[in-house]
């Protein structure tokens, strides 16, 4: 049967609101796990004109500055001088700290002892959800190809922009690209949206054309792109006002980019800020790395996988595999395979992705799922999985 449709996906900039939050609660997750690598964090960001609120619960015994590690990361994404943006910079924004230490009673059920009321003294979920992986054979990353077309171009923004290259450019954008399917397989792209934050002097057209020359035809499949493709270039036509100056930002809202832009389910659970007891984050992980080995072996061309949790549990509820009807076996055998080859326990996920390390804020941009060197994007049980599925 003929599969053919148009699927768009979009991607924010590190300077965009809710990334400036994620990004800024993911810094002072790595400033715990720097210091205390058993720290429970929780950390959730408002940002908003000249204002920076933290709130959550972080229980460590690491040494922390917040202020310093908060203007750090907003120097980082470039809103750092008064020349540069007169409401939100690292120099002047007011920050107001909320947090508090994590709740007792969710500390008994994630620590691996027993008291009383709990069934088992192993580490459990640090509360219930389900999780979701995914990958297809779309993209070299194992990516749907319309998320991972939307980052390469922001990508290419962001690097363009910390080389002052560009003088015009500001950290705030947006993409967003449709590509055009036929029998389930990419053959054409519709169209691509940026808008990107500009200085007052930049004319529309000097951006629109750096867009579509510069970065577009640039990072984008020549291939895909034809006379049909429509470029849409800052369509309101002016966007200098940005930011947290031009819109709040919070922690946790854009879920979507930061997994495969709608293209596979997703349990509803943020990440950054939160360290890897929470299942949320680790569990989601884990599940795409499950996902992109069973692609990767070649057991099907592409796969979601969901897991299931309750608090304070130490095993999965549920596994549930689903190829798409394009797995080269059942997908209740390659169940049974990946529970022979990966542990689901939220202890064991930590243990085989090494995860109570500083490394969040290299995640929180342009997807988590998209950098090679991250551990869950690597592929290291290829072999095992392929013998599980024979024996």
């Amino acid at each position: 049967m003929a599969h053919d449709y148009i699927f768009s996906s979009e991607s924010v900039g590190e300077g965009h609101p809710d990334k400036v939050a994620d990004y800024i609660s993911d810094s002072v997750l790595d400033a715990c796990l720097a210091q205390d690598r058993n720290s429970r964090v929780a950390c959730e960001t408002l940002v908003k004109s000249n204002c920076v609120v933290l709130a959550g619960e972080i229980t460590t015994k690491a040494k922390l500055n917040i202020e310093t590690i908060v203007r750090q990361a907003i120097d980082d994404i470039g809103y750092r001088t008064p020349k540069d943006d007169d409401v939100f910079n690292a120099n002047t924004v007011f920050i107001a700290n909320h947090l508090t230490s994590q709740s007792p009673d969710i500390a008994q059920g994630v620590d691996a002892r027993a008291v009383k009321g709990k069934k088992h003294a192993e580490q459990g979920a640090g509360d219930q959800g389900i999780m979701f992986g995914y990958a297809a054979d779309e993209t070299p990353e194992l990516m749907p190809a319309p998320v991972m077309f939307a980052h390469r171009l922001l990508h290419e923004l962001r690097d363009l922009r910390h080389a002052g290259k560009v003088s015009w450019l500001r950290p705030d954008c947006k993409s967003q690209v449709a590509v055009a399917y036929k029998n389930g397989v990419p053959v054409h792209i519709e169209n691509v949206v940026i808008s990107t934050q500009h200085t007052e002097d930049a004319e529309h057209a000097t951006i629109e054309k750096f867009c579509i020359e510069k970065v577009i035809r640039k990072v984008l499949p020549k291939e895909l792109i034809s006379k049909k493709t429509e470029f849409l270039i800052n369509p309101t036509g002016k966007f200098v006002v940005g930011g947290p100056h031009g819109d709040a930002g919070l922690t946790g809202r854009k879920i979507i980019v930061d997994t495969y832009g709608g293209m596979g389910r997703h349990g509803g659970g943020a990440f950054s800020g939160k360290d890897p007891s929470k299942v949320d984050r680790s569990a989601a992980y884990m599940c795409r790395w499950v996902a992109k080995h069973i692609v990767a072996a070649g057991l099907a061309k592409r796969c979601e996988l969901q897991v299931a949790y309750a608090i304070g549990h130490p095993h999965p509820t549920s596994i549930y595999v689903d190829t798409m009807e394009t797995g080269i076996i059942d997908d209740v055998a390659i169940v049974e395979a990946v529970k022979k080859v990966f542990s689901f326990k939220p202890a064991d996920i930590i243990q085989q992705l090494n995860l109570l390390r500083p490394i969040y804020r290299e995640s929180t941009h342009y997807g988590h799922f998209t950098k090679a060197h991250l551990p869950w994007e690597k592929l290291t049980r290829i072999a095992a999985l392929k013998k599980a599925v024979k024996g």
